[in-house]
């Protein structure tokens, strides 16, 4: 009995595990969806960058509208107010007049600045990699190109982005604390 009982249970098992997953990865394509068909969106981000010999924390302001984005420095203080836009379609940021320069923190030019846009591209057009539950929260691992991975932790109720992590070069480089998320 107990012979024919293991098979059937781990069969069960298999099944309700690809359930959960499932219906984890269409909640993420709701979300997903959601994000690119949106005309408006902002949020405040508390952003740790991790460069080889130093931390940086920055809390930046994002809004987007059908133009692009804009991000402005909320702290430090010595630079608040500095703002960089991007354009739809471009991975480049546009600094008013201004040059700051953070540094690269990997072999592909990512910044603390940069990091916001990078993160939300691969929100909207990153593949997923894996789903699990952590701490009440659903994580989603992103891949959107061949250099970044993208850990996202989202409220389980809304599907609100709360936090994520942006890995290069095999470690995590920056880490993002998301609030005031508005969309639309």
């Amino acid at each position: 009995m107990k012979r024919f009982l293991l098979p059937v249970l781990l069969c069960i098992t298999l099944f309700l595990s690809s359930c959960g997953k499932s219906r984890g990865e269409g909640d993420y394509r709701a979300f997903a969806e959601r994000l690119n068909a949106l005309g408006a969106l902002s949020f405040t981000a508390q952003v740790r960058a991790e460069y080889e010999h130093k931390t940086a924390r920055f809390t930046l302001a994002y809004e987007e509208d059908g133009e692009g984005g804009r991000i402005t420095v909320v702290a430090p203080e010595l630079i608040r107010g500095v703002s960089a836009r991007v354009r739809p379609g471009s991975a480049t940021l546009e600094y008013d007049s201004v040059v700051l320069d953070t540094g690269s923190l990997d072999s592909f030019g990512l910044s603390p600045l940069s990091s916001l846009p990078a993160m939300l591209r691969a929100m909207r057009d990153g593949s997923v990699d894996s789903i699990w539950e952590e701490d009440g929260k659903r994580v989603v691992q992103l891949i959107p190109d061949d250099g970044l991975k993208c850990s996202v932790w989202f409220d389980k109720a809304d599907m609100r982005p709360l936090r994520a992590e942006l890995i290069t070069d095999g470690r995590v480089t920056v880490y993002v604390e998301l609030s005031d998320w508005t969309e639309g």
